[in-house]
């Protein structure tokens, strides 16, 4: 594991922005993308034929088509709402990346970072989906709606509201809003090293997220309003303490 090398405003200032610019339009067009996907299932949806692929009428269980159609879903909506909430920390990333950089150090891309991000996510969206099926097939999970009957949408309401206020909430999201102390105490230069340090923040930021994802089987699985709504209260989370926190670091 290579020393982290700090911050230098100094040095930053001549690291190439072509850079950030690759990075910063690939994480746009990935949340871009994914909003597109979602705005055609919906519109589907309301046209009937995306009902046929995620859920079975009969209350069976789900096949490989419609298992395949509700991760597709719930991939996309992960990388709707959370990829933009990611930001404050490949930011600080290509920061002391930057720095590295300039000191002619071995720096890996901030997408292996990403990925590993994206990797917690997209196995929450597979568990998400088994858990669809599982209420699809008990017959508490609104064909038409896509929701919980009311007594359970209040209850899972309930618990994610009383989850905020928990400890593990607080810790983790103490993690997601302030991660330079983490790149700087387990900076690498190897690209696996990175993937792990990617995979340990999409940890983090699930541990500090999960709850309000969930809150998509009591508003509705295609209800757009919302997933943009918990979205940008998922981003303001950690852009608070990102704008309150010290701009210095470490030498």
């Amino acid at each position: 594991m290579s020393s982290a090398p700090g911050i230098d405003n100094g040095l930053l200032r001549r690291f190439t922005d072509r850079t950030r610019l690759v990075v910063w339009i690939g994480m746009a067009v990935t949340a871009v993308a994914a909003w597109a996907v979602l705005i055609a299932m919906a519109m589907a949806e309301q046209g009937g034929t995306l009902l046929s692929a995620l859920c079975s009428p009969s209350g069976a269980a789900f096949g490989l088509e419609s298992l395949a159609a509700g991760f597709v879903m719930w991939a996309a909506m992960s990388l709707a709402m959370m990829l933009p909430t990611a930001a404050p920390m490949i930011s600080v990333y290509m920061d002391i990346a930057g720095t590295a950089s300039a000191r002619h150090k071995i720096v890996v891309p901030a997408n292996v970072l990403a990925g590993g991000y994206l990797t917690v996510w997209l196995g929450f969206s597979l568990a998400a989906t088994a858990l669809q099926a599982g209420l699809r097939v008990a017959g508490v999970l609104d064909l038409w709606q896509g929701s919980l009957n009311m007594v359970l949408a209040g209850v899972v309401l309930i618990l994610a509201g009383a989850y905020q206020f928990t400890p593990l909430k607080q810790a983790c999201l103490s993690k997601c809003q302030n991660p330079m102390p983490f790149f700087l105490a387990n900076w690498t230069d190897r690209t696996a090293g990175v993937f792990r340090l990617g995979l340990t923040q999409g940890l983090w930021c699930l541990g500090c997220c999960w709850a309000l994802m969930m809150v998509a089987f009591a508003t509705g699985l295609m209800n757009l309003v919302w997933m943009a709504v918990l979205g940008l209260v998922m981003m303001a989370e950690k852009l608070y303490a990102e704008s309150r926190a010290s701009p210095g670091a470490p030498a």
